[in-house]
């Protein structure tokens, strides 16, 4: 593996690995080689997670959208002890489900 692939992993652990650089550099106890090194790996972490995080947005979009590109809201089924709410406050196409 060369120095600018990172080993596969999933999300969460990207973040934790960030999360931990980030507290390695504020401690201020590396060495400017070190910290330079912590940098790097972090940027390369970093562009991993927003390249994962666009593929995610467009695979939400491709299942969400309709043929015209515009989202398809479809309400939940109301189950048994959401009866009585059947108002979901639908007042726009363009309102998420959630």
């Amino acid at each position: 593996m060369s120095d600018n692939t990172l080993p596969a992993q999933d999300f969460a652990a990207t973040v934790s690995q960030l999360e931990t650089i980030v507290e390695r550099l504020e401690s201020g106890e590396l060495s400017l080689e070190d910290a330079l090194t912590a940098f790097e790996r972090g940027v390369r972490l970093t562009r991993d997670a927003q390249q994962r995080l666009d593929n995610a947005e467009l695979k939400v979009r491709a299942l969400s959208e309709d043929c015209e590109g515009k989202l398809d809201v479809t309400a939940f089924a109301a189950g048994p002890e959401t009866d009585d709410a059947t108002d979901l406050g639908n007042d726009s196409e363009e309102t998420p489900p959630w």
